[in-house]
């Protein structure tokens, strides 16, 4: 066993360091061998000098390590969060949930079993921390029986209590109803929560639950109240405790429709009836509680759809005492990424403005926005606290720094903030890319159009180079600065390697304005990718990049481009097309969210069917010359892998080198790391043989 496993792991690593793809199923046996001797490679990496700094590989990069959930407990004393790390011989992400100790500075793992989907929340007292978990804990104490080992949604109906004190796991049990969300009352018991339908073959209702329960020596004696059922999905969930009411947000379950988004409340005296909070057809999202626990507060993205003149992106406050929604002043033009409320009332913002994020607050509804300078790059997650050992917590990444949790003592001294995760270390122990923010002109309208593009390691601003321009997905989204190192935006991987990248935040990017994004509308492929072809023949006419060696690709939007761009030239010589849509009606016929269509296309199929045929790449096919790589999930009901095989088969049909992978067992994103490792060393591969215009 021991001679196979050193095969195993010479294959695997050699596979790694010449970007060949892999059979994943012959790693399966090399469990903890491989990151046992990955450590022992790290160790050893340690000692290089930075003047000899080895460049970034395709398993260092996707080997990344991503926090969120970071929330302080009510005293500000602890803050937990949670780490996202790749296992690869388990073919799956850990979820490991960790405490800070903001005074002793100690860090301590609660259990690397979380069940991410439902978000921790802490006691009102913060003695505990309430989680759901994939597989039993190490320590417990139950209800009513020893709990044994058994199959995954049997632990999903137990909630688990974290001890902050004994450090033990109390378990309650909740007979096999499955929750979704879930909320505190005012006191440590009971807890709410809603339980989930999604195995049923009913998707349009849910049932609020009460669990009381109460410790006595090592058990602990629980009831279970059916209050309410509810005639819609519930998604979000909030205990408001100065009305004694439920706060909950409504959403569509089998079709995406941001009309079906409201809030609504339930007075726990009187359980008849549910009151409607809001009607004004946005997606309200971010449920908060404000810091006096008197009001809810909510955020509002990028409104993609047909909603009241009154609505706009930004953060609202609902007052319950009179149903009233208050608009909190927001003269930024940018994007809304995130929010914390801060202990001494207000807001903390995260606030995107082109390529970076930065931190705002606000004091109240009818103030400006305050930006507070720090770290230029990428803010990612943000906390607050009344706690002056640590009154801000946030994640934080830029080009060439991973992303880290820091401590703030002092939101005007953000560069002084302490940095109190290591997780990420191997990327400041490499070569990486240096980034410039790069400008160009759309000729047509005159549009000015931003872009990152990403140098090879040292060869900052070295001409007549290769191209790769890699897009990004939503439209509604950007390319950012950051470091952040996943199968879809890899940038600073596709660097490493030789190529030149041009990451555009092409018209609909969020961070440049509403009008920036409004003028996609109606022609979602065409203007994008007029502004895409813009940057390319700027960086030719700059002499940056060499005209024979031209690339391009995208995953989800950004690979719809990428179909589109084929259409309209010759002169890539490969193409990345992932998780994509080649054929419109089809497309809205068949995805999970259909109004993304109604919106961007300005109306319905047979509304407008020339605009439908016009911004499909299709109907050009007669033009396109480009070999071009697909991958897609099998299970992606954002984006169904029926697109990908229509392109497939339209390239096969023009006698055009393509080459197709579908993940089976895969949605939109990956939920696999090695099915990452696999598209990006297949795409590696596919520019090799293709890129250079030798084939």
């Amino acid at each position: 066993m021991l001679i196979i496993q050193i095969i195993l792991y010479f294959t695997l690593i050699f596979n790694l360091l010449s970007c060949l793809p892999i059979d994943t199923e012959s790693t399966m046996a090399h469990n903890d061998d491989f990151n046992t001797t990955f450590s022992s490679i790290e160790s050893i990496e340690n000692l290089i000098s930075d003047e000899t700094k080895p460049e970034l590989g395709v398993f260092e990069y996707l080997n990344y390590t991503t926090f969120y959930y970071l929330t302080f407990s009510p005293s500000g004393q602890y803050l937990f969060f949670v780490k996202q790390h790749p296992l690869w011989y388990k073919y799956t992400y850990e979820h490991s949930l960790w405490l800070y100790n903001t005074e002793t500075e100690e860090e301590t793992l609660i259990t690397k079993d979380l069940y991410s989907y439902i978000k921790p929340q802490w006691s009102p007292s913060g003695n505990y921390i309430a989680l759901f978990l994939t597989k039993q804990p190490v320590t417990n104490i139950t209800n009513d029986h020893e709990i044994w080992l058994e199959p995954f949604d049997f632990f999903k109906s137990y909630i688990f209590l974290y001890s902050v004190d004994s450090k033990e796991f109390l378990s309650i049990g909740i007979k096999y109803q499955i929750p979704k969300v879930f909320a505190w009352s005012r006191d440590d018991s009971p807890i709410y929560f809603v339980n989930d339908e999604s195995n049923k073959y009913s998707y349009n209702s849910n049932t609020i639950y009460r669990i009381d329960f109460n410790r006595k020596n090592s058990t602990i004696s629980t009831e279970i109240h059916s209050l309410k059922n509810i005639s819609f999905s519930i998604s979000e969930f909030l205990f408001v405790p100065s009305e004694n009411k439920l706060v909950f947000t409504s959403t569509s379950t089998a079709i995406k429709n941001f009309d079906d988004s409201e809030i609504y409340s339930l007075d726990l005296q009187n359980l008849t009836s549910v009151t409607r909070l809001t009607n004004n057809k946005i997606e309200e999202n971010q449920l908060q509680l404000s810091s006096d626990g008197k009001n809810v507060l909510f955020s509002v993205g990028v409104v993609l759809h047909s909603a009241p003149s009154n609505s706009a992106q930004g953060f609202y406050m609902l007052d319950l005492t009179n149903e009233q929604t208050t608009h909190f002043k927001n003269y930024f033009m940018g994007n809304i990424m995130g929010y914390a409320p801060k202990a001494e009332g207000g807001v903390y913002i995260l606030g995107q403005w082109k390529t970076n994020v930065g931190i705002y607050s606000q004091k109240s509804s009818d103030e400006g926005w305050i930006y507070h300078p720090g770290f230029v790059g990428t803010y990612a997650s943000i906390a607050s606290s009344s706690n002056p050992n640590c009154s801000i917590a946030f994640v934080y990444s830029e080009s060439q720094l991973p992303m880290e949790i820091y401590c703030a003592n002092n939101i005007n001294d953000l560069l002084s903030a302490k940095q109190i995760t290591n997780e990420n270390v191997l990327f400041t122990q490499r070569n990486l890319p240096q980034i410039e923010i790069y400008n160009w002109t759309n000729p047509d309208d005159h549009r000015v159009i931003e872009g990152i593009l990403h140098y090879l390691p040292g060869k900052f601003h070295w001409t007549n180079l290769p191209l790769l321009v890699l897009i990004h997905g939503g439209p509604n989204l950007a390319s950012l600065n950051q470091l952040y190192g996943n199968p879809y935006n890899w940038a600073p991987l596709a660097a490493s390697i030789g190529w030149l990248v041009l990451e555009p935040n092409y018209r609909g990017s969020t961070g440049y304005g509403d009008e920036f994004i409004e003028e996609l509308r109606g022609k979602p492929l065409s203007l994008a990718g007029k502004d895409i072809l813009s940057g390319v023949d700027q960086l030719i006419k700059d002499g940056i990049v060499d005209p024979s060696k031209l690339t391009v690709g995208g995953c989800s939007f950004g690979g719809s481009l990428t179909n589109w761009l084929i259409t309209q030239t010759e002169r890539f010589n490969a193409a990345l097309s992932c998780s994509s849509s080649f054929e419109h009606v089809s497309a809205w016929g068949t995805v999970d969210a259909p109004d993304f269509y109604k919106y961007w296309f300005n109306g319905l199929p047979w509304e407008i069917p020339r605009v439908y045929q016009n911004e499909a790449p299709i109907y050009q096919m007669d033009k396109v010359r480009t070999p071009t790589y697909i991958c897609t999930g099998g299970k992606d009901e954002r984006v169904p892998a029926s697109q990908s095989y229509i392109l497939k088969r339209a390239l096969d049909s023009r006698e055009i080198p393509a080459k197709i992978q579908i993940f089976s067992n895969e949605g939109h994103q990956f939920s696999s790391p090695m099915s990452g490792f696999t598209k990006i060393t297949e795409e590696l591969s596919w520019l090799k043989k293709y890129g250079n215009g030798d084939n």
